[in-house]
């Protein structure tokens, strides 16, 4: 999958040769919105947001328009924060062929059909502009269908192979493979780490070509054999929601909650600072009273805290700076895992941001056929525009207050998703506390477990 056919299937103008001499730079990514949202409509009150420029509709998928597994899915624009909404989001089925070793041990395509099917949902928010998370909406689920079906054969075999061939070079392999206790959902996993590696490299070249910046975090369900999986690199969430559980199945980063990471390669590699950077972490910004000073202080190898006597250079900028959402990596940054940013700099600086941020995503797997399905039962993806005013239990308060009366409306988990987004904007039946409202760009699936298995499109 070359950078290329990634040109001509996404970005306008003709494809440039590789590597690209000086000269014109290739078109900039179009804006645009996700492809399922063709047609649609905005929820109900929208004509009278259009004549006040202080409300903001909430778009939908049309109705007819339906989604794999009957999810729901709202969108709103942010504030004014920026002229574009950040936000992508991407659905669909996965369609992964099967593959075997020919005569020169080169991967064949036996057949076109599919041997194994999956659903994939996925929200990217942006930052920086929308195109990194545009390029990410229309590449991550090819780059994990070439990932999967990579390790195709791994995953329907009882226990995954030492060699994919089907080669025994020692009688003993199944032995260490089961001892190392390695399973198919490993493959699934190592498959979903590799696809966002592959796709981060696609964006920096891709926005590198075009004269763009920007990056997104990114979350995304994947539904194959039975089992869930969710991989986060970012500040959006998922959780599970059911009659008498919530259950995380995603984890923020941030760079207060990988503090220890950041300072620890700060640690090993001070050049990534330029001098211009402490990366010991203390409860404030100090100032010039405070040398010579003890004061309260940790540096990477420590979770609790210590007292150090404050030097020159402890009066440096911090590496990360700030507190809860107003936590910043470098000043700059308030997450610490997505895609792109490879060309992201501090202001002023030539220090670059992309060292110190991961692209890999943390996975969590859901065995969903180990549960007790009720029809009620969703999973709720959103972005940070979301979380930022509602926490888990007011999200499945919603939930658990929609869902039981609307059993028989087709429509409902869409209902859902908007009147989700609904509740982040101040309304007086919100259960935010009040004047609560998210100016940012919110994006929602509810997508619901109980559906799983049945047949439905979506693109």
């Amino acid at each position: 999958m070359s950078a290329g056919w990634f040109r001509r299937r996404f970005l306008p103008g003709e494809p440039l040769p590789a590597p690209r001499p000086p000269g014109p730079r290739a078109s900039p990514v179009p804006y645009r919105r996700p492809r399922f949202l063709r047609g649609s409509s905005s929820s109900p009150g929208a004509a009278d947001a259009s004549r006040r420029p202080d409300s903001r509709p909430v778009r939908s998928p049309a109705r007819g328009r339906k989604l794999p597994w009957n999810a729901g899915y709202a969108e709103i624009i942010n504030a004014e924060k920026s002229e574009f909404n950040e936000d992508q989001a991407a659905c669909g089925k996965l369609c992964i062929r099967r593959c075997e070793f020919g005569a020169e041990e080169e991967w064949l395509t036996l057949c076109p059909e599919e041997f194994l099917t999956g659903h994939y949902w996925a929200l990217f928010d942006g930052h920086g502009g929308p195109a990194a998370a545009i390029l990410a909406a229309n590449t991550l689920h090819s780059c994990l269908r070439r990932q999967l079906e990579a390790v195709v054969e791994g995953l329907v075999a009882t226990q995954p192979p030492m060699h994919l061939n089907g080669r025994c070079i020692c009688s003993s392999d199944p032995q260490f493979v089961e001892e190392k206790g390695i399973r198919a959902e490993d493959l699934v996993i190592g498959a979903l780490e590799s696809a966002f590696q592959e796709c981060d490299e696609v964006i920096g070249r891709e926005l590198e070509a075009s004269g763009q910046v920007g990056g997104c975090t990114a979350l995304v369900a994947v539904f194959l054999q039975g089992k869930l999986y969710v991989a986060n690199a970012g500040d959006s969430r998922a959780i599970l929601v059911r009659r008498d559980e919530i259950r995380p199945l995603s984890f923020e980063f941030t760079p207060e909650t990988e503090r220890q990471r950041i300072q620890q390669l700060a640690f090993v590699y001070p050049e990534l600072l330029a001098g211009e950077f402490t990366r010991l972490e203390f409860p404030r910004r100090l100032k010039g009273d405070d040398l010579g000073q003890k004061v309260l202080f940790r540096d990477h190898h420590m979770s609790g805290w210590s007292y150090k006597r404050v030097e020159k250079s402890d009066l440096k900028y911090p590496l990360i700076h700030g507190q809860g959402r107003q936590a910043r990596l470098l000043g700059t940054l308030a997450v610490s895992r997505g895609l792109g940013d490879h060309q992201l700099r501090v202001l002023d600086t030539d220090i670059q941001l992309k060292p110190f941020l991961l692209s890999v995503p943390q996975v969590t797997v859901l065995d969903v056929g180990q549960l007790e399905l009720q029809e009620d039962d969703v999973v709720v993806m959103a972005t940070d525009g979301l979380w930022d005013v509602l926490s888990n239990e007011q999200v499945a308060w919603l939930v658990r207050s929609f869902l039981p009366g609307n059993q028989e409306d087709p429509y409902r988990f869409l209902k859902l998703a908007q009147m989700l987004i609904h509740s982040t904007q101040g309304k007086e039946d919100s259960p935010t506390e009040e004047g609560q409202v998210s100016y940012d760009d919110v994006s929602v699936f509810v997508i619901p477990l109980h559906s799983q298995g049945q047949e439905s499109s979506g693109h």
